[in-house]
This record gives C-alpha cells, structure tokens and sequence, in this order.
C-alpha cells in the first residue's frame, strides 16, 4: 500500500517536471531562429514518427490469430494504395478502417 503524503507530492512534482520540460521547448521555439537546415530536417518529423507508430500495431498485433491475423497486413496495404491515389487522409483512414471491420467480418 502506498502512502497518500508521499504519493501526491511525487505525482505534483513529476507533473510539474513535465510540464516545465515540454512548456521550455514551447518557449525555445519562439525567441531562436534555426538554421535553414534544421527547419527542413523537422518538416520530416511527422513522417519518420507515423509509421513508427503505425508498424507495430499492423505486423506485430499478437491479439489475432488464424486467417484473422492478415487482416491488419491487408487493411494497411489498402489504405497505403487508396493515400497513393487520393492523397486524401480522411478518405485513407476510412478505407483503411472499412477493409479492416470489412476482412474481419468475413474471415
């Protein structure tokens, strides 16, 4: 069992940690000006981080077993197709999503 007098004063202290080290960026962002070179090598950010994200939870889902377990591999493939022709991310995640509740609801 826990303590309460010890347990909230951690919890406030690592909150505030927290949100001195993430506002600190927030502040560092506006007041320097980057070199040219690091502003593009950000703009790759979102996509280096998306499918890092995303990988995982397509090839090593554990939880489906059987015919099931292609469906996350195929739904990907899917919507990577349907973002190739569209160039749409709303119409992407839809497809994405439609094949994946479409597959296991025929597998």
């Amino acid at each position: 069992m826990v303590d309460m007098a010890d347990y909230w004063p951690v919890v406030l202290c690592l909150g505030l940690g927290t949100f001195l080290l993430r506002f600190s960026f927030i502040l560092i962002v506006n007041r320097v000006t980057f070199p040219e070179a690091v502003v593009r090598m950000l703009r790759f950010i979102p996509a280096s981080v998306l499918p890092a994200i995303i990988a995982p939870a397509v090839l090593l889902h554990g939880a489906d077993a059987g015919p099931t377990a292609l469906a996350r591999p195929l739904a990907a493939a899917v919507a990577v197709l349907v973002a190739w022709k569209t160039r749409n991310i709303l119409v992407t995640i839809l497809g994405g999503m439609g094949t994946l509740w479409l597959l296991r609801a025929v597998l």
